[in-house]
């Protein structure tokens, strides 16, 4: 009887232990497939980010079901205050200690490559969505690595040719004093030489700057026929607003902005932006897909989102699919799947090439002026299409180690 006993209880231990190989997915890390959301959530370019970025890439883990492999889709977030010290000790505590297997969006330049090198040693997924630096996908490229949205480069040219062919040949820069700034003037300054233009000066400006007024007098004391303010988000939303206080479109110069994002121009009004020309991967009701998407986002963030919180969204879905095409969630062989995978929602048609940039056409608009919208967040007007393969850098010419 006794033996009978022990036997029956290692039957049914045996069994318990088969019931929980079948639950778990040894090919998932933790149990569960984790996301971190690290972005400034408090600056900045909290408008343009922040809890926007992290709430569509929770709507993207709902839409796909909640799981992958059989395991929980997590979505977690963090506020990297744009300092890189706390944005590198997030990121080291994610990956040591919480079981996050990829760090997205990274608005803030010298963050990003600085996390993008710790996914890099650790063999972690990176995915630079606000992040802007083109160095992500050229000398500093991981093989972990991918740069979704835009970048410097794509700006850059994109606007070069806007302003030399549709303003003017003359251009003053008022550019934000950090890596992404600088990299943005150095090569809008590079393509607008390139199409027969000429920087007449420059002036740089500290990250969340609240008074503009000494830079914009310098800008329109130039014979400038347009000022570009190489900033992001707020920064370049505040500079538009003081640009209109002082009338500098009134004296004859006009205002480009390639990375103010549409929250901001809400958040200062249409009426002070309207006219203000931009680049822009993706505006919210440029289908019918992106405004149905962009609705379902409104209803929970009571604003229409930037192209930032809309590429959380496509990005976290892209993603997702690799680890299901992968059938793990190990770094290096999901970013080969992510790599193999179209990329085709509303948010954009491309591919992600070898070196981790993402393929897909820019959009040069202009802001509109209220009367001439049809919706409270109408804001954008379409001026020309920039195909992806013109927009961004050749293949080889970022000296990227993977290509090489």
């Amino acid at each position: 009887m006794k033996t009978k006993s022990i036997l029956k209880i290692a039957a049914i231990a045996l069994a318990t232990s088969g019931t929980c190989v079948a639950q778990t997915n040894p090919a998932v890390s933790e149990n569960a497939v984790r996301i971190g959301v690290l972005n400034d959530m408090s600056g900045v370019y909290a408008p343009a980010a922040g809890a926007g970025s992290l709430e569509a890439a929770r709507m993207a883990a709902e839409d796909f079901g909640g799981r992958v492999l059989g395991a929980p889709i997590e979505i977690i977030g963090a506020d990297h205050q744009n300092k890189p010290d706390v944005g590198t000790a997030v990121a080291n505590r994610w990956f040591d200690r919480e079981g996050v297997d990829a760090i997205v969006d990274l608005p803030n330049s010298s963050i990003a490559l600085a996390v993008q090198e710790i996914g890099r040693e650790k063999g972690k997924i990176i995915i630079g969505g606000g992040a802007a630096t083109a160095r992500l996908t050229g000398e500093n490229c991981s093989p972990t690595g991918i740069h979704y949205i835009y970048d410097t480069y794509s700006m850059a040219k994109a606007s070069a040719l806007a302003i030399t062919e549709n303003i003017g040949k003359k251009v003053y820069f008022i550019t934000v004093d950090y890596t992404f700034g600088q990299q943005l003037q150095d090569a809008i300054t590079h393509f607008v030489k390139q199409n027969g233009g000429q920087v007449i000066g420059s002036v740089k400006h500290p990250l969340g700057a609240n008074d503009f007024s000494s830079y914009i007098m310098q800008a329109m004391s130039s014979n400038a026929d347009v000022v570009v303010f190489a900033s992001a988000a707020g920064d370049a939303a505040n500079a538009i607003k003081t640009a209109k206080e002082f009338g500098l479109q009134q004296s004859g110069k006009s205002a480009f902005a390639p990375l103010v994002m549409i929250p901001d121009i809400k958040g200062i009004g249409a009426g002070i932006a309207a006219g203000t020309m931009l680049i822009s991967p993706f505006y919210w009701n440029k289908s019918e897909q992106s405004a149905a998407w962009s609705k379902r986002y409104f209803e929970r963030m009571d604003a229409m989102p930037s192209m930032a919180q809309a590429g959380a969204y496509s990005y976290t879905t892209h993603y997702l699919k690799a680890v299901e095409k992968a059938g793990t969630d190990e770094g290096i062989k999901v970013a080969r799947a992510m790599k193999e995978l179209p990329v085709n929602d509303w948010f954009a048609e491309g591919y992600i090439r070898r070196d981790g940039r993402m393929i897909h056409d820019q959009y040069l608009v202009k802001v509109k002026s209220p009367e001439d919208a049809d919706h409270p967040w109408d804001l954008f007007e379409l001026v020309e299409t920039i195909p992806g393969e013109e927009a961004f850098r050749p293949l080889d010419e970022g000296n990227c180690r993977l290509i090489r």
